[in-house]
This record gives C-alpha cells, structure tokens and sequence, in this order.
C-alpha cells in the first residue's frame, strides 16, 4: 500500500476513535499467527486497533512490520495502540470513503 498523507491519516484517527482494540499483542509477540489476525481483521473492518500487552518498547517496529506483511499502513500510534489501514479491494464492500 502506498504511504497515507496526514490529512488521511488524521481521518483515520477520528474514525478509529471509538473503536475497540481488535487484535491484541501478548507474550508471543510478532509471529504468523498476529499476522493472519491482523490481516483477517482488515478484511473484515478495514479500520482497527492493534493493542500492546507486552513488547510495547518494539511497538513502532512491530507495526511497521505487519503493515509491510499486510499491505497496510499505520494511521498513527496513540499510547499502546496502533492503529492500521487497508482498504478493500471490492470497491463495493469500502466502508470508509475519503
């Protein structure tokens, strides 16, 4: 995915704002598994909130990292919380409209 402009990505931001973290990062850290959740979880919502229990010093690594392995990018890291992007590729299916 190319990079989001800030403009989009303040969008982003007011948009996740109520929404609840998705997937969470535990003890097992980044592996497949957080990645296919991730990658699920965008499927299904296109907006999430990934949540740091643990690893949350590599926080800013281990985002850009399961938005490289999922096509994705971040709209931004607030505390603990990372929230990521994708569009669908079913135009009809978008949820989210710029």
């Amino acid at each position: 995915m190319e990079q989001l402009k800030s403009s989009a990505k303040k969008y982003l931001r007011s948009l996740a704002h109520h929404l609840k973290p998705v997937v969470m990062v535990g003890k097992n850290g980044f592996n497949e598994k957080l990645t296919a959740s991730v990658d699920a979880a965008l499927n299904d919502h296109e907006l999430i909130k990934v949540k740091f229990l643990d690893f949350k010093e590599d926080k800013k690594e281990i985002a850009e990292e399961i938005a490289k392995l999922t096509k994705s990018g971040v709209a931004g890291i607030i505390g603990n919380i990372v929230i990521i992007y994708r569009q669908h590729p079913e135009p009809e299916k978008r949820k989210i409209k710029f």
